[in-house]
């Protein structure tokens, strides 16, 4: 066996909306697994987002009729939360990148990354910031338009380098991409890290529109595409695991970015890939 699948890996683990580092954790518990088999001695890093949430905040919450429930504690946290009514605005967006950044300086420089919902449009974030040249790309876009995203300076070292290499690799689970009026250059130009997305068909929080999205934002070389026959959820299930520890593989062999684009459901899919 190639000593290079055996390569212990460094991931950041970047959970969703409402959720925790360490909640994330139990929810990925079978991923881990088949990670860690596949390269041993691996370790997967778990960063809580800096926002903590309202019951209010939460999808669904019903009001208590006893006291006011938007000042009870919750375990969910957020990476930036969207401002209310039809603005595109995310607000706490830089203190969310910073509190990633940190972890990425205190426990990094890491191999991938892996995100579900928003921490799945964390994850390509991140990706699209640790990439050649994307500095450069936030500065032409603010200097065009002032009102744009500007490149997080907690991304930034004292010699003006990103804070680590680019990511090798980077899954997403329900992902999306951020509203692109005030974030373009975090796709423009698209991703070149490979990115393996996952759709679940059945996903009512995250429509196939959103996904499909990011999706676009990626190079064509550089993404791969699974559809599972599910809702808003990371799969668990062989056959979902097997694809994503293969497109790993391909990765940390460098031959992600050599293969075309496949976009199909994986009952049409040979996986792993």
């Amino acid at each position: 066996m190639s000593t290079e699948n055996n390569k212990a890996l460094k991931i950041l683990m970047l959970h969703g909306y409402t959720q925790s580092g360490p909640r994330f954790h139990d929810k990925t518990r079978a991923l881990e697994k088949a990670l860690i088999k596949a390269f041993p001695s691996s370790t997967l890093h778990y960063p809580t987002g800096p926002l903590p949430l309202r019951p209010a905040d939460i999808p669904g919450f019903v009001p208590s009729t006893q006291g006011n429930g938007n000042e009870e504690e919750t375990d969910s946290f957020a990476w930036w939360r969207r401002q209310s009514g039809d603005s595109p605005l995310y607000t706490g967006m830089d203190k969310g990148l910073e509190t990633i950044a940190e972890s990425i300086r205190q426990e990094g420089p890491f191999d991938g990354a892996i995100g579900f919902s928003q921490g799945g449009a964390a994850t390509a974030i991140v990706a699209s910031l640790l990439e050649l040249g994307r500095r450069q790309a936030f500065d032409t876009a603010y200097n065009k338009d002032p009102q744009k995203f500007k490149y997080p300076s907690s991304f930034v070292n004292d010699d003006g380098e990103a804070i680590q290499p680019p990511l090798k690799f980077a899954i997403v689970y329900s992902g999306f991409a951020a509203p692109f009026e005030l974030y373009s250059a975090f796709y423009e130009p698209k991703l070149t890290t490979p990115v393996l997305h996952f759709l679940g068909s059945l996903d009512t929080l995250v429509d196939e529109t959103r996904g499909r999205l990011l999706i676009e934002s990626c190079e064509n070389g550089a993404q791969r595409v699974v559809t599972h026959p599910g809702g808003h959820f990371l799969p668990s299930q062989k056959v979902w695991l097997d694809a994503a520890i293969g497109f790993v593989k391909e990765c940390v062999n460098g031959a992600a970015t050599k293969k075309a684009t496949q976009e199909e459901g994986v009952e049409e899919m040979d996986v792993p890939f």
